[in-house]
């Protein structure tokens, strides 16, 4: 049985190009095509295709806000965008919206069609530079909380509370423990999460909260 696949894209030359190139494989069919957002939110969980080549900046509306819209009418229903987008925030506001692929325009045919294979299987097809974007992004995060987890249950109320915008001498009074011990157990924090000020600190704890 063929892939079904619906393209939502307003650049009708790229549109029917992937039309083209999809409906010629023995594997695959675009179901529907649709060239702006509208028409893709109204008509695709009635038609539930297999893979939907979403792309993100439509006339009326962005992708991403079909995706977030359709998805639970459509759990079976793969999304890879496909767009010129390679910014941040939008690579992972379309993944946390439900997005499995992300493939910036340009990307080979062959690496579109074995990407609609690769989804339908269960993978997450990425182009290149995008999946770069994405374990940089996850690195970052590991190095951001190095060191939370040496920190003692003192210290870390005692960041928690600088963070509140508390004083030291007030972390004294609240925890009934000396100033000098108070400075003691922060450059004891300073050192655990390689950090050179209190900002850092902060920072770096607000990060590991959330």
């Amino acid at each position: 049985m063929s892939i079904s696949i619906a393209i939502v894209e307003d650049e009708k030359n790229y549109n029917h190009a992937l039309k083209k190139v999809i409906d010629y494989q023995n594997d695959m069919k675009v179901a529907a095509q649709f060239f702006n957002g509208n028409d893709a939110l109204q008509n695709l969980p009635d038609l539930v295709p297999d893979v939907v080549m979403m792309d993100i900046q439509l006339p009326d509306m962005l992708g991403i806000d079909i995706i977030e819209k359709v998805k639970k009418d459509m759990p079976n229903t793969q999304f890879i965008m496909c767009t010129s987008f390679e910014d941040d925030e939008k690579i992972f506001s379309s993944l946390k919206a439900g997005a499995m692929g992300y493939l910036v325009k340009g990307e080979s045919m062959d690496k579109i069609l074995s990407s609609i294979r690769d989804v339908h299987n269960g993978g997450a097809p990425m182009s290149f530079c995008i999946a770069r974007k994405v374990l940089a992004h996850f690195e970052r995060k590991d190095i951001d909380t190095t060191g939370m987890d040496e920190l003692t249950s003192r210290e870390k109320e005692i960041l928690e509370l600088l963070s509140q915008g508390f004083l030291y001498k007030e972390i004294a009074n609240k925890k009934f423990i000396s100033l000098d011990t108070v400075k003691k157990h922060v450059g004891n924090i300073y050192r655990k999460l390689h950090v050179n000020n209190k900002v850092e600190a902060i920072n770096k704890f607000n990060h590991f909260k959330n």
